[in-house]
Order: structure tokens, then C-alpha cells, then sequence
């Protein structure tokens, strides 16, 4: 048997493994902000220019990231291009498709994201947001937390950069992890929903609201809306 060695406390494992994803946005919606405002400076701004703006960065987040990342791109803000009300620069995948919402099924080009946890949080916020888990059927139709963080120029809110991770890849990295302590962990978002649980009577997607969680030692995860729940 394989043993783990402890070095990190739960919150501070699950902290700086969600955190990762944080920084990585951080460290480049700045550079793309930038970049959008020089577009906008040059002529009408639109979708297809924005894509050519965003594609390295995805790309270089699903390079540079540690993690089992699954989508990355930047998400415009409503009426902000000049030929789409919406637009969503995002590639997926293996192969790192870029995504078209008008070639696919139930009209999800027509979907309104701004009414989405990922989208409206970090808008209202002006902060990062682990949004999740929920079934994302607007990208991958799996199990999701999408990882988002807004940008602007000189505060003028122009959309979100965002990645996104598959539950079932967060549990096989993170699950043997928490595994080796003395308690059961669970990891739940701000609203009390279960991201993921080593103890196996609690399942993704399960809520622990009120009188739920007085069984409960609990700790929240620094720089984001998660708490681990030790049992």
C-alpha cells in the first residue's frame, strides 16, 4: 500500500488547490484587460477579435496549470462587442476545441449567463468565485466547478476569465489526499451543497444545511466561498 504523506492540514490542502486556479486567472486577466482596451482604442471591437485575444491565455492555462483542467477562456460582458449581445471565447476539451454554442443542441447560444453563479458573482463582487458543483450544460454537461474571476478596465466591467474542472477528475486528485486523516472531510460550497467527501454517505450535489452541519468541525477556506467539514 502506497502511504501519503501529511504535510498540509485539510483547509490548507483544499485552499491552495482551488486557490491554483485563482491565481492563474490573477495573473493574466491584467495583460488581457490591456489587450482589450488597445482593441477597442484601434476600431469596432467583436467576437472574432476577441478570440484572437483570449486563445493564448486559455492555452496557457491549460499548459501552465497543475490541475486537471477542462475549459478555459474568458466570457464577455452583455452588449459589449459590436456584432453580439453574448459571446463566450472558450476552448475544451482534450483536443482544446474552441466552443460553438450555435452548432449545438437546446438553443445554448441563447442561454443568459448572466444570471449564472460564475458569471453574476464575481460581476457583483468584483472579486475570484469557485462556482460549483453543478451539471454545466451550457459547456461540458458534467459535473462542473467552474473557477471565475472578473475583469475591467479603469472599473468598467468587461467579463469574466474563467476555467473549469471535472468533479470526477477533483475527486481522483484530492479524494486520496483527504483520505489519510483521522476525520471524515467533506467540502462544501456557500450555499451548504457537497463538492466532494471522503466519508462515502455523502455524495456530490448533496445539500448540509441548519442542524445538518452541528455534527460538524468546521472550517472555511481563506480567499473563497468553501468550507471543510471534518467528522
Amino acid at each position: 500500500m502506497t502511504t501519503i504523506p501529511v504535510t498540509q492540514s485539510p483547509v490548507e490542502l483544499v485552499a491552495d488547490y482551488f486557490g491554483r486556479a485563482i491565481s492563474s486567472l490573477e495573473s493574466w486577466k491584467p495583460l488581457l484587460a490591456a489587450d482589450i482596451a488597445a482593441a477597442r482604442a484601434a476600431g469596432p471591437f467583436t467576437s472574432e477579435k476577441l478570440d484572437d485575444l483570449v486563445e493564448p491565455y486559455a492555452h496557457r492555462t491549460f499548459d501552465s496549470l497543475e490541475l486537471p483542467v477542462y475549459g478555459a477562456g474568458f466570457i464577455a460582458a452583455l452588449d459589449s462587442l459590436a456584432d453580439a449581445g453574448s459571446h463566450l471565447a472558450w476552448w475544451q476539451g482534450a483536443e482544446r476545441t474552441k466552443l460553438v454554442l450555435a452548432s449545438q443542441s437546446v438553443n445554448k447560444e441563447h442561454i443568459d449567463y448572466s444570471e449564472l453563479e460564475w458569471y453574476r458573482v464575481p460581476q457583483a463582487t468584483g472579486e475570484a468565485h469557485v462556482a460549483g458543483p453543478y451539471v454545466d450544460y451550457l459547456c461540458s454537461d458534467e459535473y462542473t466547478i467552474t473557477v471565475a474571476a472578473p475583469v475591467a478596465i479603469d472599473d468598467d466591467f468587461v467579463g469574466v476569465a474563467g476555467l473549469d474542472l471535472l468533479i470526477d477528475r477533483v475527486e481522483h486528485d484530492l479524494t486520496p489526499r483527504l483520505a489519510v486523516f483521522d476525520a471524515h472531510v467533506t467540502i462544501i460550497n456557500g450555499v451548504g451543497r457537497v463538492l466532494l467527501s471522503t466519508d462515502a454517505r455523502r455524495e456530490t450535489g448533496d445539500t448540509l444545511r441548519g442542524s445538518d452541519l452541528d455534527a460538524f468541525e468546521r472550517h472555511p477556506c481563506p480567499g473563497m466561498a468553501l468550507e471543510v467539514l471534518l467528522h
